[in-house]
Protein backbone atom coordinates (compact mmCIF):
# COMPACT_ATOMS: atom_id res chain seq x y z
CA UNK A 1 0.00 0.00 0.00
CA UNK A 2 1.14 3.97 -0.27
CA UNK A 3 1.38 6.41 1.99
CA UNK A 4 -0.10 10.18 1.06
CA UNK A 5 -0.17 13.57 2.65
CA UNK A 6 -4.14 14.54 3.63
CA UNK A 7 -4.64 17.91 5.10
CA UNK A 8 -5.05 18.48 8.86
CA UNK A 9 -6.07 21.52 11.08
CA UNK A 10 -3.07 21.84 13.22
CA UNK A 11 -0.23 20.02 11.48
CA UNK A 12 -0.95 21.40 7.81
CA UNK A 13 -0.87 18.06 6.75
CA UNK A 14 -0.61 14.26 8.13
CA UNK A 15 1.17 10.97 6.93
CA UNK A 16 -1.58 8.10 6.37
CA UNK A 17 -1.17 4.72 4.54
CA UNK A 18 -3.61 3.31 2.08
CA UNK A 19 -5.22 0.39 4.26
CA UNK A 20 -7.58 -0.77 0.84
CA UNK A 21 -7.56 -0.52 -3.17
CA UNK A 22 -9.13 2.77 -4.00
CA UNK A 23 -11.24 2.31 -6.96
CA UNK A 24 -12.03 5.05 -9.67
CA UNK A 25 -15.62 6.49 -7.95
CA UNK A 26 -15.32 5.51 -4.85
CA UNK A 27 -16.16 8.50 -3.10
CA UNK A 28 -13.63 7.55 0.56
CA UNK A 29 -9.98 6.62 0.35
CA UNK A 30 -9.35 4.22 3.39
CA UNK A 31 -6.41 5.13 5.33
CA UNK A 32 -4.68 4.54 8.59
CA UNK A 33 -2.93 7.38 10.27
CA UNK A 34 0.39 7.16 11.91
CA UNK A 35 -1.23 6.94 15.48
CA UNK A 36 -2.94 4.08 14.29
CA UNK A 37 -6.52 5.89 13.65
CA UNK A 38 -8.20 4.18 10.53
CA UNK A 39 -10.20 6.89 8.55
CA UNK A 40 -12.31 6.75 5.77
CA UNK A 41 -11.43 10.30 4.26
CA UNK A 42 -13.64 11.75 1.85
CA UNK A 43 -12.08 12.31 -1.82
CA UNK A 44 -12.67 14.22 -5.18
CA UNK A 45 -11.80 11.74 -7.78
CA UNK A 46 -10.57 14.83 -9.49
CA UNK A 47 -8.15 15.87 -6.76
CA UNK A 48 -6.59 12.78 -5.31
CA UNK A 49 -4.51 13.50 -1.75
CA UNK A 50 -0.56 13.62 -2.70
CA UNK A 51 1.71 10.48 -2.76
CA UNK A 52 4.48 10.01 -0.12
CA UNK A 53 7.57 9.59 -0.65
CA UNK A 54 9.57 6.91 0.18
CA UNK A 55 11.61 6.99 3.45
CA UNK A 56 14.76 6.54 2.02
CA UNK A 57 14.43 9.94 -0.05
CA UNK A 58 13.10 11.93 3.56
CA UNK A 59 15.99 14.09 4.55
CA UNK A 60 17.56 14.63 0.23
CA UNK A 61 19.28 17.43 -0.47
CA UNK A 62 18.16 17.93 -3.46
CA UNK A 63 14.57 18.47 -4.24
CA UNK A 64 14.84 17.02 -7.73
CA UNK A 65 16.23 13.77 -6.26
CA UNK A 66 12.43 13.22 -4.71
CA UNK A 67 10.18 10.85 -6.49
CA UNK A 68 7.01 13.21 -5.98
CA UNK A 69 7.45 17.33 -5.54
CA UNK A 70 4.61 19.14 -4.16
CA UNK A 71 3.87 21.22 -0.86
CA UNK A 72 3.81 18.22 1.57
CA UNK A 73 7.14 16.39 0.23
CA UNK A 74 8.84 20.19 0.46
CA UNK A 75 7.34 20.87 3.54
CA UNK A 76 8.24 17.10 5.15
CA UNK A 77 11.84 17.02 3.80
Amino acid sequence: YNRVWIPHNEEVWQSAEITKNYKAGDRFLHVQLEDGTELNYPVDPAALPPLRNPDILVGENDLTALSYLHEPAVLHN
